[in-house]
């Protein structure tokens, strides 16, 4: 099964290559930096769409091939049963029950069949193994009875079968183990936090405007439900490929991005929907890219939220990504919180809404130099104040023109009268 897995992996990995849009002969390189090498093509072409790390229901989007050491998922087999899916967990529950009760029933007909009871059958002279076991249906019945310990009265053992007695102590502790672990597999695939994570809500895009004078990247989380998550923390990582001064291409690599961990602004208390802010300064990876270049990168935020669910303590996490095309320069998010008569009300209607700000169009490296050579605060009007700057520039240089023509025309004057 494993092996069959891997082969139809590796097939789809194969097909996605074919799909390329440009085919370069380079078998032993990687596609990203295939893609990567120059190469002239249309615009048409050039335009690609990102292939997603993490979707936006926070599943991860990476399929595992070619996996040859398939026992290691044996070794673990609680975590394999627990991992697969539901249709395929309930198969496995039923076959492993039923095939128990058909081999320890197996068992009991042929300890009563060697013992001569179906030739005694209606005999009161004659002690059996199991009373009123008469064929290989009623073994199967009496198998059922002793594994689930029911003991409807009707076929009991008897204290002259000393084989009889040793199956029925060896089918009891079996049994009492594939209950054990049958149940606890069940029990622990159903208290799994992953539908609480379904709750907790990420912003459908992410912003990117002024906050306190300085260039943000922001996005909103929330919780529906009315139970809190305990310890809640939140952490944001950016995945795009990447070549190293030598030469190395390291595909999808993975930066760390700034949400408050030195400030303590990552652990949250998530009661109300929250805008989860990343200052774009100088050790940011956003801090060369202006609005215009922003489209033209391919790149992935990957936003994780952990926490504990209050109910049970167990450990929830939730996540969610975003493209390029699902980052919005110049927008705020719409308040959702307001004050009603004696309590706080979320509208989640306007959750994922967002307004247009008046935002420039500058990356945060660029309005650094700007409000540095012009010795101006960096905010939002940093574009509009340098464009007056540099209209009294243009009159102090019309007027500095004028001044010199007329002085010029003095002089012209003077030369004049002295020839006279």
């Amino acid at each position: 099964l494993f092996s069959v897995a891997a082969n139809v992996l590796e097939e789809d990995s194969m097909e996605q290559d074919i799909e390329s849009p440009v085919t370069i002969h380079q078998p032993k390189l990687p596609k990203q930096a295939r893609e990567d090498l120059p190469k002239n093509i249309s615009k048409e072409c050039a335009k690609r769409k990102i292939q997603r790390y993490v979707r936006k229901d926070g599943k991860c989007n990476v399929h595992h091939g070619n996996v040859r050491e398939t026992y290691r998922y044996l070794t673990d087999i609680f975590t394999t049963l627990v991992d697969l899916k539901w249709r395929f967990n309930l198969l496995i529950f039923v076959m492993v029950y039923t095939v128990t009760w058909l081999f320890f029933g197996m068992i009991w007909w042929l300890i009563a069949y060697m013992r001569g009871d179906m030739d005694h059958i209606g005999d009161s002279t004659w002690t059996p193994c199991v009373s009123n076991l008469n064929g290989f249906v009623s073994a199967f019945l009496f198998s059922i009875e002793t594994e689930t310990t029911i003991g409807y009265g009707y076929r009991v053992i008897t204290d002259k079968c000393p084989e009889g007695i040793i199956l029925l102590l060896v089918q009891s502790v079996l049994g009492s183990i594939v209950n054990a672990f049958m149940v606890g597999c069940m029990f622990v695939k159903i208290s799994q936090p992953k539908k609480r994570a379904e709750t907790l809500v990420f912003s459908t895009n992410a912003v990117i405007s002024m906050r306190d004078g300085k260039l943000c990247l922001m996005f909103r989380v929330g919780d529906l439900r009315n139970s809190h998550i305990v310890e809640a923390s939140i952490r944001a990582k950016l995945i795009k490929s990447k070549q190293t001064k030598e030469g190395e291409f390291i595909p999808l690599n993975q930066t760390d991005i700034n949400v408050g961990y030195y400030t303590g602004d990552d652990r949250l208390f998530l009661v109300s929907p929250l805008i989860i802010s990343h200052e774009i300064n100088q050790q940011s990876p956003f801090w060369e890219i202006s609005k215009a270049q922003l489209p033209k990168e391919e790149l992935e935020i990957v936003v994780i939220l952990e926490g504990m669910v209050e109910a049970t303590g167990m450990t929830c996490q939730a996540r969610s990504s975003y493209i390029t095309s699902e980052i919005l320069w110049g927008y705020r998010f719409t308040p959702v919180l307001t004050l009603e008569d004696g309590f706080y009300e979320v509208d989640y209607n306007s959750f994922h809404e967002t307004y247009e700000t008046n935002t420039p169009v500058y990356s945060a490296k660029e309005l650094a130099e700007m409000a540095s050579r012009a010795e101006l605060p960096l905010t939002w009007s940093v574009s509009s104040k340098l464009d007056q700057h540099a209209e009294l520039e243009t009159e102090e240089e019309e007027k500095n023109q004028e001044d010199q023509n007329e002085r010029n025309g003095d002089v012209a004057n003077l030369e004049n009268e002295s020839k006279v």
